[in-house]
């Protein structure tokens, strides 16, 4: 028998459908429109070795995802991740709610080995990534993990949020793990120049859309990204921790400049506020 779950995540997807269209060709308008405007400018914004970063921020797992708006709340799609498409490093705590506010503001709280970090998230920007992270940290998702990736070249990021990254040392599966879902990204920096400047708390994702899942990273230098990753807050405390931890470098196990973090940053525990507002 289908439980009242699934008829709710189906009644929620028809009334998406529609939504999703009109994104769709919005979305190739705008595309388009960019294109134009990126050949008339003939710009280079970003470095060779900044892409090849960009391309590798993020884990393994794809799916698809949309939001839309319900008076003072919004219906996000959680797509599950196949059970045979699952690895050892996926993080099985459920699925978040269907319906999330898309008003006031949340602070998040990562206590970690070094010290705590706060930062404000704003729910009309960013209401489904904020509920996820809500019911992750409700399931302790975060507690105990390691910030498993550092770079320290032009790209100034500190990547934490995989939930197998736990434990001594690190393994080559870092940065591969995550929760069942995936979503699609929110508050997409398309303006603003840099991207992510300093300070910026932002999602990690794979190359493909709506590939967000729990792994996200604090930008410690301003970054010109491709603007393809969702800005899920601002720091307000704790950058110094996070200057610190780039200042002392990373092993260079990938390339020179991007590693895991020399000076290990345990995440003991991620909170999410009652909402403001």
């Amino acid at each position: 028998m289908t439980s009242t779950k699934e008829r709710q995540r189906a009644a929620a997807r028809a009334r998406l459908e529609k939504e999703m269209a009109e994104r769709a060709a919005r979305a190739r308008k705008r595309r388009q429109t960019q294109a134009a405007v990126a050949a008339g400018a003939a710009l280079l914004l970003v470095i060779a070795g900044t892409v090849w970063l960009v391309s590798s921020l993020g884990d393994d797992d794809k799916s698809t995802d949309t939001a839309a708006s319900n008076g003072g709340s919004v219906l996000c799609a959680w797509n599950e991740v196949p059970a045979e498409a699952r690895t050892k490093q996926v993080k099985d705590v459920g699925l978040p709610a269907v319906q999330a506010k898309n008003s006031g503001t949340q602070v998040m709280t990562i206590d970690t080995s070094l010290g705590p970090i706060t930062a404000k998230v704003n729910l009309t920007q960013t209401p489904c990534t904020a509920a996820s992270f809500t019911h992750l940290a409700s399931k302790k998702f975060f507690d105990n993990t390691k910030c498993h990736r550092l770079t320290t070249g032009q790209l100034k990021v500190l990547q934490c949020g995989d939930p197998s990254a736990t434990g001594k040392g690190y393994r080559d599966t870092d940065g591969t793990g995550g929760p069942t879902y995936r979503f699609a990204e929110e508050n997409l920096p398309t303006d603003k120049r840099p991207a992510y400047p300093e300070g910026v708390i932002a999602m990690a994702k794979t190359q493909e859309p709506a590939s967000t899942g729990s792994q996200f990273f604090i930008v410690y230098g301003d970054a010109q990204l491709d603007p393809s990753y969702t800005v899920l807050g601002t720091i307000t405390s704790g950058m110094d921790l996070v200057k610190k931890v780039g200042a002392a470098g990373s092993d260079n196990a990938n390339q020179e400049g991007d590693g895991h973090p020399k000076t290990e940053v345990l995440i003991k525990s991620l909170t999410m506020s009652e909402i403001q507002g």
